[in-house]
């Protein structure tokens, strides 16, 4: 009797795009994604334990074709081209060079480090993974936390951070359209280099504290009476713990004015003098003391209005502290995934340590971190994504600093945890711990910067108790 003939073959596999799968969320025509496979799930829904609403729900799709995209081509940049200088600068000291700079000029990289913005627009990001009229925030968010698999916490802030967290000041406050274009036009292609120097050795949290000023010069006409026009301001002063400052050609600087404070564009010229400051990461940082003694400053580098520049200072908050809440959410499951390979390989009295219950205590407390700050990192996100500058700046300004204190509460933690799973190794700057070394040497920097967890701990509740409702309290 002869065998029975083999099956058909199955058909073959279609690849969806996210979004043609997203088209597909009526009770008709129900999908859904699990690890990257689509199921046809419309004759199944009343049987979901939670009920078939579950699935018909409408829920936000986080990541889409063009973050992916955006992600493959930043990671491929990352391993192909950013690593081995991050390395180098980290260990050596030496500033990111010039060449990376203009190359990452060239693939839009230091134009995506600001944000999603008409500066993105008609600019070819990644040799066109994403559009510049389409980059949102999480997309930047892509950028942050890619940027940040180097581990070379010193390095990523001598990476162009000075920039990201200071151009923007002059994109949304600058007086004069062809000024602020001149000035983003020079940073943005690598020619210059921009810093935000804010932060003194009288006041770090404590903005309203600045001693350094701005007072005005007296303009006499030539018939000797006072003339009408603005009087460019003198600035003295100092500045301490400035990122970047070792080698910026420009300083976005908050002074003190006559009615409260100010912020000017001050350039590197007569008068500004800049000294590295050793930290205990990479001077690759170039943490600067920064001086201005008797430096004349043009008028039309005024950012925003005299004596209101509280406002421009504190607009710039959020996304710092959001965006050093992508790296070292990144850097920690960096950490965790390190510890994870480790704990397979190393024996221990006869067993690998991940067989040992405490070793993996330790690891389920790792990951439940990471992935809590990194889910609601990204809640956070899509609030940023579907609300209006002004309400952001309103309503998320304390969920972001109580990300950020979350956030580096856990770095600590595991930090902590992951030099006991390496040992020795954890101890050293050099071979298989290495990352494990700088981390736990280096993660307090997120917890100081940007606002101490103290303060934006404060600055969260105080936020949350002003919105209570009058009713309830």
């Amino acid at each position: 009797m002869a065998p029975p003939p083999p099956p058909p073959p199955p058909p073959p596999a279609k690849t969806f795009t996210r979004e043609e799968v997203r088209q597909h969320t009526t009770a008709d025509s129900l999908w859904c994604i699990v690890d990257s496979i689509v199921y046809d799930v419309t004759d199944f829904a009343a049987a979901h334990p939670g009920g078939e609403s579950v699935l018909h729900q409408d829920l936000p799709f986080y990541y889409g074709d063009s973050h992916r995209r955006l992600q493959r081509a930043l990671r491929r940049f990352v391993d192909d081209h950013l690593l081995a200088e991050a390395q180098d600068c980290e260990t050596s000291g030496r500033p990111i060079s010039q060449a990376m700079i203009d190359l990452m000029s060239r693939k839009g990289i230091l134009h995506m480090r600001l944000g999603p913005g008409s500066h993105l627009h008609g600019v070819d990001l990644m040799d066109g993974a994403v559009a510049g009229d389409e980059f949102d925030y999480f997309h930047d968010l892509v950028v942050a936390q890619e940027l940040s698999r180097t581990m070379t916490r010193g390095f990523q802030d001598g990476n162009m951070a000075g920039m990201t967290i200071g151009l923007t000041a002059v994109l949304n406050f600058a007086r004069d359209d062809a000024w602020r274009r001149r000035v983003a036009d020079a940073v943005f292609s690598g020619r210059k280099k921009l810093c935000l120097a804010i932060t003194e050795a009288f006041a770090g949290s404590d903005v309203a504290g600045l001693r350094t000023t701005a007072t005005k010069t007296r303009i006499i006409s030539s018939v000797a009476r006072p003339a009408r026009r603005r009087r460019p301001p003198i600035v003295n002063g100092t500045k301490k713990w400035i990122t970047n400052g070792t080698w910026c050609d420009y300083f976005v600087t908050g002074v003190r004015t006559a009615k409260g404070l100010s912020v000017v564009l001050i350039e590197r010229g007569e008068g500004v003098e800049t000294k590295p400051i050793k930290t205990s990461y990479s001077p690759a940082a170039g943490t600067s003391y920064v001086t201005f003694d008797n430096v004349k400053v043009p008028v039309e580098n005024l950012l925003g209005e005299e004596d209101k520049g509280i406002h421009v200072i504190l607009s710039n908050f959020n996304h710092e502290r959001w965006t050093m809440v992508c790296g070292s959410t990144r850097a920690s499951r960096f950490i965790v995934e390190e510890c994870l390979k480790w704990a397979n390989q190393r024996l221990v009295f006869g067993k690998r340590l991940i067989d040992q219950p405490a070793i993996r205590q330790k690891l389920a407390k790792m990951i439940a971190l990471v992935e809590a700050n990194q889910a609601w990192l990204e809640t956070i996100t899509y609030q940023m994504c579907n609300m209006p500058y002004k309400l952001q700046a309103q309503h998320l300004a304390g969920p972001i600093g109580l990300l950020k204190m979350s956030t580096t509460r856990a770095a600590h933690e595991i930090a902590d945890e992951a030099v006991q799973i390496w040992g020795g190794r954890a101890l050293t700057q050099t071979g298989m711990g290495k990352h494990i070394e700088m981390f736990h040497r280096t993660y307090k920097f997120d917890s100081i910067l940007g606002g101490s967890e103290e303060i934006l701990a404060d600055l969260g509740v105080r936020q949350a108790v002003k919105n209570f409702p009058k009713a309830m309290l």
